[in-house]
């Protein structure tokens, strides 16, 4: 192995060490996105509300993760003209950091309710199409906040005050006192009690908006006494099914790139950029040996068959037609053992099928061209310039 290249793979070999080094001493940096999956292990991800979920309600959680609301809402319908009801009975749920139901799957919530089920949906952002049906309006208070306080309205469901590490402020502005009942408030951030979690009904059935969905991450249901919050938020979802959405907006998002495992790894990052440069280096320093152009060598040519011609042409100009017949013949047959690897030296029945086969050329033809050689052969008079113009074109047809 030449000492250049030795030099290239140790250096290649320091890096990488040097990288394993620096890498191994760093903390695993935190993922702090709001990502509301129950696939989420982070600290604003759904896990733990996933895990503990079925023990909250007591009652049967079904998972829609595979379908809109509508679909899945639409499917459990009973259209016949005597029914005309839902097959399910319970509460719709959806916990999100923003909207993520879209306008028909909302409009299919809200008529789903009307036949005396329930809906809870805790998010920053509502669909505006429930926001107009309810004649409800939200706000969002952007004066940064690093912690906001939250309490329950009613002081036997918990008067405790929980603090959430929350950027934005979102509450109810305008609801109708006269339908509406409060069940949960919160501090802005000029001390000033909001509206964040009501209790609205709708024809036969009843919505739980509330805007605080980071009660239900890891996080907060991980620190100290927390979840006692969730659970009175959750307290007031009636008994019975609950059909929980919870398809998020990062589902939306996966790339389909096969690459996408290795870049949401830091570790497998850094590893694939490290092989990369390693290539690039190989490929700048392997340049300079390149192989040589190897010279294409031509094949010595047959010049028989060329001479051959040409003396066959300088006895034409004589007169000579016998000779010129036998410089034909003689040029006929050498092609025939140089391009068909035949035996000329008996020209009968088996030398005639085999041509044949070989030249697919026909087999009268190739008959009348060895009649002909043989005819010559076989005479003891000169050959006539008639002659020579028999044979020359039986020549030809056999060998174009």
């Amino acid at each position: 192995m030449d000492n250049k290249v030795k030099i290239y793979i140790a250096i290649l070999v320091l890096i990488f060490g040097i990288t394993l080094l620096v890498d191994k001493g760093q903390p695993k940096p935190i993922d702090w996105n709001p990502t509301y999956s129950v696939e989420d292990k982070i600290p604003f991800g759904l896990y733990v509300f996933d895990q503990e979920a079925d023990g909250l309600f007591k009652k049967k959680v079904e998972r829609i993760s595979t379908q809109t609301p509508y679909e899945y809402l639409d499917s459990q319908y009973d259209a016949r003209e005597n029914v005309q009801t839902y097959k399910v009975k319970g509460t719709f749920m959806n916990i999100s950091e923003v909207d993520n139901i879209d306008q028909q799957s909302m409009k299919e919530i809200l008529y789903f309710v009307s036949h005396g089920n329930n809906a809870f949906l805790s998010m920053k952002v509502f669909p505006k199409v429930l926001l107009d049906s309810l004649k409800i309006e939200l706000k969002t208070d952007f004066m940064p906040n690093d912690s906001i306080s939250v309490w329950m309205a009613n002081k036997k469901a918990g008067a405790k005050k929980y603090t959430f590490n929350t950027g934005l402020s979102d509450y109810f502005s305008k609801i109708d006192t006269l339908n509406t009942k409060v069940l949960g408030y919160q501090i802005s951030s000029k001390n000033k009690k909001q509206v964040n979690f009501i209790e609205v009904p709708y024809k036969n059935g009843y919505l739980y908006l509330h805007t605080q969905p980071v009660a239900f991450t890891n996080y907060n249901l991980l620190k100290k006494d927390y979840y006692q919050y969730a659970e009175n938020v959750l307290s007031y979802i009636p008994k019975g099914n609950v059909f929980w959405y919870n398809k998020t907006l990062n589902d939306k998002r996966i790339s389909s790139s096969p690459m996408r495992y290795i870049w949401s790894q830091p570790a497998l990052k850094s590893a694939w950029y490290l092989g990369l440069i390693g290539i690039l280096i190989f490929m700048i320093f392997n340049a300079k040996r390149k192989q040589r152009i190897v010279p294409i060598i031509k094949p010595l040519q047959n010049l028989t068959v060329d001479f051959t011609k040409t003396i066959g042409n300088l006895y034409y100009q004589e007169g000579d037609h016998t000779n010129i017949i036998d410089k034909k013949i003689i040029y006929f047959l050498e092609k025939i053992r140089t391009d068909y690897l035949l035996d000329t030296s008996k020209l009968d029945d088996d030398f005639i099928t085999k041509l044949h086969y070989k030249t697919g050329k026909d087999e009268k033809d190739i008959r009348d061209v060895v009649q002909l050689i043989n005819d010559h052969r076989n005479s003891y008079h000169g050959s006539l310039e008639e002659d020579l113009i028999k044979i020359n074109t039986a020549i030809e047809k056999i060998l174009h």
